[in-house]
């Protein structure tokens, strides 16, 4: 893991003004920051970087713990209930912060009263790709294509109640067209059968096509976010190709509601100085994720209008998940 001098500068000049968390000496009690999923993963990965890199601004051991199980709701609640002084936080994806109250019946927090947000660190975006007997080279043509052949009208995401599901749910009625879902057991599952031809389209996150597409064995014609994908920039976004419709996912930190003011304002500045460093960018970029930064209360307006955003497609999708 490389430190430069910029960052750790940076980190230890914002430390400074951080006497609740932080001493001149490192704190036999470290820093804890729960991952709800495995090991691994690009979010478990993206946890680690920001844990190293806090732990330097804070002079004291930061650790990741990844309280796995129960689609990540055990460690989610473990963070809701832990004690709200900065020294339990959670990072997590956009699902169970800003969807999951509107694809479970019930659940064992409430992810905007239970916590406070702190920043959002990363984005990322979703595409359609198309398989070779797809003869479509655009999204009108895709349309086109599946209106002249409505038995071709599947698609493949990686599960059931996934946010690439929920966004062709979106791109299903902006276009007027009657998908039919065919879920996966993970992308590449849903990618292998796409370059094999059983099935036509397939949407997923966009870091999952990026190679595939530079191969020329699957097409992306289009990506959800506002501005085009910086991995796939010749691709246009679907508001490009004449559909109003957007949709991307998000990693963020979140403390246990109550955690004091000051306490947020300056965990928010140790990780935002963290993610404009040089070095940490680049490993950011190259986990396929965006790297952000926002206020604490930017980040809280994007958690609200995001929940907002999905609850129509996951209606329309019909999934639910009773615990």
């Amino acid at each position: 893991m490389h430190r430069r001098q910029l960052l750790r500068s940076a980190l230890f000049s914002a430390f400074t003004f951080l006497p609740s968390l932080a001493a001149s000496q490192p704190s036999d009690q470290p820093v804890r920051i729960v991952f709800p999923f495995a090991v691994g993963s690009s979010g478990d990965i993206l946890a680690r970087v920001i844990a190293e890199t806090l732990g330097v601004g804070l002079n004291r051991a930061v650790i990741v713990e990844n309280k796995t199980g129960a689609a990540g709701l055990i460690g989610i609640r473990a963070v809701k209930d832990a004690a709200a002084d900065g020294t339990t936080l959670l990072i997590a994806p956009i699902a169970p912060m800003s969807v999951y109250q509107h694809v479970y019946k019930s659940l064992p927090y409430d992810p905007i009263k239970d916590f406070q947000p702190i920043a959002q660190i990363a984005t990322f975006d979703f595409g359609v790709a198309v398989g070779p007997q797809v003869p479509a080279r655009s999204v009108g043509e895709l349309v086109t294509w599946l209106q002249a052949n409505p038995a071709q009208a599947n698609y493949g995401t990686p599960a059931a109640g996934t946010l690439p599901h929920f966004f062709a749910v979106l791109f299903g009625s902006a276009a007027g067209l009657n998908l039919q879902h065919i879920p996966f057991r993970g992308g590449a599952a849903a990618l292998t059968a796409l370059m094999g031809g059983q099935i036509p389209i397939v949407f997923t996150s966009t870091d999952s096509l990026t190679e595939l597409h530079k191969a020329g064995r699957i097409r992306v014609l289009a990506t959800s976010d506002k501005e085009r994908s910086p991995f796939l920039p010749e691709v246009p976004t679907f508001q490009e190709a004449g559909y109003n419709i957007e949709g991307r996912g998000w990693f963020g930190v979140f403390a246990p509601a109550g955690t004091p003011a000051a306490t947020v304002e300056r965990l928010n500045k140790l990780i935002v100085s963290a993610i404009q460093a040089p070095d940490v960018r680049k490993r950011i970029l190259a986990l396929g994720l965006q790297p952000t930064g926002t206020s604490a209360a930017a980040f809280a307006a994007i958690q609200r209008a995001d929940s907002e955003l999905w609850a129509p497609a996951v209606k329309a999708s019909g999934f639910t998940i009773s615990e």
